[in-house]
């Protein structure tokens, strides 16, 4: 059998590879990329997360009164998806906006055609980055994510930059599913403990972290930037 040799220039060097190792990488890079795509919820189901149902174990209003904010003027939802919680939370603000962020191109269209029209409150649909949004710093009473943490490929770097959003003494929330059989969720191989997201969140800086057990299948974790 033949070994077939490919060059390729990098810089100014010269690589050698055999064809089969470039067809080896090939299979698992795409391997990786399928990984990586497997955690994140697939846009297609957007109607899932319209569904009525989520209420009654992720009900808006629960949640927004255990946030205790005071007068908030400005909300940043990280993975909006539909505006599930970015509809009711911008209802129950006097002034203001909320930014209803996703990486979803279709997510964000979808919002864009069904959501924000004309309200009191402004809802402001805006394709990001995951681990960072093109929003000033010290702007943000409310940062959110919702369902979205055990998909995060760098964690840390979303929540740096959630951080950086949030004015002193703003407030983070996420809420994710508990790391245990649960009706619905997604395989538990990718879930997220409580105990690990409030490490993370230490780690990057944040104060006052409480976990709150009001929902039946999800953890709730609030922190401030002190």
């Amino acid at each position: 059998m033949k070994s077939f040799l490919c060059f390729i220039a990098a810089g100014d060097k010269i690589l050698k590879f055999h064809r089969k190792d470039i067809q080896k990488f090939k299979i698992e890079n795409t391997e990786n990329i399928e990984k990586m795509s497997s955690k994140k919820f697939d846009p297609k189901k957007l109607k899932k997360l319209n569904d009525p149902a989520r209420k009654q174990f992720q009900d808006p209003d629960l949640i927004w009164k255990a946030l205790n904010l005071k007068d908030p003027e400005v909300l940043i939802d990280i993975g909006a998806g539909t505006g599930f919680f970015a509809i009711p939370f911008s209802e129950k603000m006097g002034r203001g906006k909320v930014y209803a962020c996703d990486i979803s191109e279709e997510m964000v269209t979808w919002m864009q055609q069904n959501i924000s029209g004309i309200r009191q409150v402004p809802i402001v649909p805006m394709l990001v980055a995951e681990s960072k949004i093109s929003l000033d710093s010290g702007v943000a009473d409310l940062v959110y994510m919702v369902n979205l943490h055990h998909e995060l490929e760098r964690p840390l770097d979303t929540l740096s930059d959630a951080l950086r959003l949030l004015k002193t003494g703003g407030k983070m929330m996420i809420i994710d599913w508990k790391n245990e059989e649960t009706p619905g969720g997604p395989p538990l191989s990718i879930r997220i403990d409580v105990s690990m997201i409030e490490n993370q969140l230490k780690k990057c800086g944040f104060a006052h972290i409480s976990v709150h057990d009001i929902l039946p299948y999800h953890c709730f974790i609030t922190a401030e930037k002190s």
